[in-house]
């Protein structure tokens, strides 16, 4: 499998730049975490951006991955009214799926996080899955990430039903 490379930041310069945010117009269904045939246990095909040695640099790293993003950059909103505890980010046509982009982060619900990408990525559909704390799951595929700027996370826990709205 290709090995790609993302460039996530520092989760702690990650949580810095997360804000709240407004939803988006358009729905898109969510498939259930149970229909999937990938595994999460062993998420390792691609490596975030290694720390940097100090709080300067991290800022620095922060910068200079928000100036140079791939196109397929996004902002994920959790409004699922749970805090998310991993999420994870494939190309459509990878076998499994990648590492936690949170590493030992959450995503509290209200919250967002800026998903940054390497300049050299080329992949345009992406499948997204979340988790939370007790490792229930739910599964986005073939979301096309080159023309998705914002992608806000919904649950609705009377129909049992996950929405991402994208903008």
């Amino acid at each position: 499998m290709k090995k790609l490379t993302l460039m996530f930041g520092v989760a702690g310069a990650l949580l810095l730049t997360a804000a709240c945010s407004s939803p988006a117009p358009s729905n898109n269904t969510a498939a259930n975490a149970n229909a999937a045939n990938r595994n999460a246990a062993t998420p390792a095909a691609n490596t975030a951006a290694s720390p940097a040695a100090s709080p300067a640099a991290n800022a620095n790293n922060a910068n200079s991955a928000a100036q140079s993003g791939a196109a397929q950059d996004f902002t994920l909103v959790n409004e699922t009214g749970v805090e998310i505890d991993k999420v994870f980010i494939s190309p459509h046509d990878a076998d499994d799926w990648e590492e936690d982009i949170l590493g030992k982060d959450t995503l509290p619900t209200g919250q967002s996080v800026e998903i940054k990408f390497s300049r050299s990525e080329t992949a345009a559909d992406w499948d997204l899955r979340i988790e939370d704390k007790e490792g229930n799951a739910i599964e986005w595929t073939n979301l096309n990430l080159l023309k998705i700027s914002k992608l806000t996370l919904r649950y609705d826990q009377a129909t049992k039903k996950a929405t991402a709205q994208v903008e």
